[in-house]
């Protein structure tokens, strides 16, 4: 059995396929898996037992070509497509993959053979549901029995690496360590204020006496200085001076004791390497993005004008600015007296 498995274009999407993924390796152990996407996603699935290979599908139409050429050569059985794109459904065609499994959108139901319908309202507009989900469903086709489950891996390079960046920053594996991060590459309507972040920080230092890391990408370096500056504690540390990657965030993530973040792809690391988290969600339905995982909490201010899934709020952006240092904080210690850092801190 030979398997193309099309991964998703978001971070955190990715994430939330690796239980059908892990279902699909488990149900045929001894078969042949090839892993394409865009180029930054190898590094979320990468260490893992699941791929043989990652074939790299850029937006250009001669890496559309080269991959098709590539899985004509590979003669895949069947592929599984995460993405809703024409594209992927297209290129897994024009490969020659014999089993093409997806969703039907923008008009490529022809182009699969094994097609699922998304749910939608009277209105014609698309019911919110688990993305998790329906990445198991297409999995199923193949007599995959997914959970719900998610699961990452690192290397002992990058677990290195984020012990020697914590020590550097005077923080002990005995000392209680929060993550915080601010940053959502779907566009600004997912930030909480840099302020709010910096208040939540302090009453962390404060409070429970607890070290703060910043978490941040490469866009959000400033974001990460400007929290650990405002909070006025020097326990509060950005990680924006050191080498920042997809692996290195899946590392530090790994190692804490409770994450704060956005609704952004970190979040899903924590699930995956079993720790806490505090998801602070505005512009976006929390359904889409269900994980069902059980050491989370998901907090998000009822408005008139959301979910809007906007990138940018054309408002005033009260989804986010109503959400409270206080109500986050509280929502924090609730998840912190549960952990066992023993048990828990290497799990993953």
């Amino acid at each position: 059995m030979r398997i193309a498995v099309f991964l998703p274009n978001w971070i955190g999407d990715v994430v939330m396929a690796t239980p059908a993924i892990a279902a699909l390796h488990a149900r045929y152990p001894h078969s042949k898996m090839v892993a394409i996407g865009k180029p930054y996603v190898e590094a979320v699935t990468a260490d893992s037992p699941w791929f043989e290979n990652f074939w790299p599908l850029e937006r250009t139409i001669r890496s559309g070509l080269a991959v098709a050429r590539q899985l004509r050569s590979y003669e895949a059985d069947a592929a599984v497509l995460f993405p809703n794109s024409f594209r992927v459904a297209a290129v897994a065609r024009a490969g020659r993959c014999k089993l093409r499994i997806g969703f039907v959108r923008y008009a490529r139901g022809f182009l699969l053979t094994n097609r699922f319908y998304p749910v939608q309202d009277e209105k014609g507009n698309f019911v919110p549901r688990p993305i998790l989900r329906d990445y198991n469903r297409i999995v199923q086709v193949l007599g995959a029995e997914p959970t719900d489950r998610m699961e990452l891996f690192t290397s002992d390079s990058q677990d290195a690496q984020a012990t020697g960046v914590l020590n550097q920053l005077g923080i002990q594996h005995d000392e209680e360590v929060i993550g915080l991060n601010p940053g959502a590459a779907f566009g600004a309507s997912k930030f909480w204020p840099t302020a709010y972040f910096a208040e939540l920080a302090r009453k962390f230092v404060d409070s429970r006496n607890a070290k703060v890391v910043v978490m941040c990408g490469p866009n959000e370096k400033d974001i990460s200085r400007e929290i650990a500056a405002q909070s006025g504690r020097s326990t509060v540390k950005s990680l924006a001076d050191f080498p920042l990657s997809i692996g290195f965030s899946k590392a530090i993530v790994k190692k804490l004791d409770l994450l704060v973040t956005t609704d952004s792809g970190p979040r899903h690391f924590a699930a995956a390497f079993n720790r806490p988290v505090v998801t602070l969600f505005g512009p976006t339905h929390i359904e889409w993005t269900e994980t069902f995982y059980d050491k989370a909490i998901h907090l998000q201010k009822k408005v008139p004008c959301g979910p809007c899934q906007l990138r940018v709020c054309p408002t005033d952006h009260r989804c986010m600015k109503e959400l409270s240092v206080a109500e986050v904080f509280e929502a924090s210690c609730k998840l912190l007296p549960r952990i066992d850092r023993g048990g828990l801190r290497h799990a993953g």
